[in-house]
């Protein structure tokens, strides 16, 4: 059986490493889309405008398919790479870390710098609720009214409640079903020969 799960933060959460003066305030936030990772950088810039760096990544998606570490002018792999390194470390996606520097007049070198954000961007995680996610596939099924009661036979069997529902007679329904699940489910409603289903995903 293939693994559909994945692991994410349930809620914002902050974390802070202090050295030779420098602080590194860290925040990880929940995240879907370029979008949001987008406003949350710009909100955090706006906020604190008077810190040096604002270093982040994020990777996105429940393959991770999607990715980025930014180093935001501190010296090549030492702010952006050492953040994404913990958020694989925690096995985490749909996540954004984003580390803020205030320099402290003490030089760190870059060994000092990339141990500086791995620790900030970890206690961030260690603050954050951790949850595990089923991948899901969403299906749209469509049938005539005197077919009700076989469709909801088959949603209870798999412990699935339907959503965006139109009962009238003619019905539909969408509903999600994790992915370890979703061949057997498509099959036992195809078999009702009365129902069209469609799946949602693209």
């Amino acid at each position: 059986m293939f693994d559909d799960t994945y692991r994410t933060i349930e809620a914002p959460s902050q974390g802070l490493y202090k050295e030779k003066g420098s602080k590194f305030f860290s925040f990880a936030f929940p995240v879907h889309s370029l979008d949001e990772v987008k406003a949350h950088l710009d909100r955090l810039r706006k906020e604190y405008f008077d810190a040096r760096h604002h270093c982040y990544a994020y990777i996105i998606g429940p393959r991770k398919d999607a990715w980025r570490a930014n180093d935001d002018g501190e010296p090549s792999g030492t702010g952006g790479r050492p953040i994404h390194g913990q958020l694989l470390s925690a096995d985490l996606t749909d996540t954004l870390i984003v580390v803020v520097r205030y320099f402290g007049g003490i030089l760190l070198g870059a060994s000092g710098l990339a141990n500086a954000y791995k620790t900030a961007a970890r206690d961030a995680i260690d603050h954050a609720s951790i949850v595990e996610r089923t991948i899901d596939i969403r299906y749209r099924l469509a049938f005539e009214y005197p077919a009700l009661n076989d469709v909801m036979r088959i949603l209870k069997d798999y412990d699935l409640k339907p959503l965006d529902q139109h009962f009238d007679m003619q019905c539909s329904l969408d509903v999600e079903v994790r992915q370890s699940l979703s061949v057997r489910f498509y099959d036992a409603v195809a078999d009702l020969r009365t129902v069209k289903i469609d799946c949602l995903n693209g």
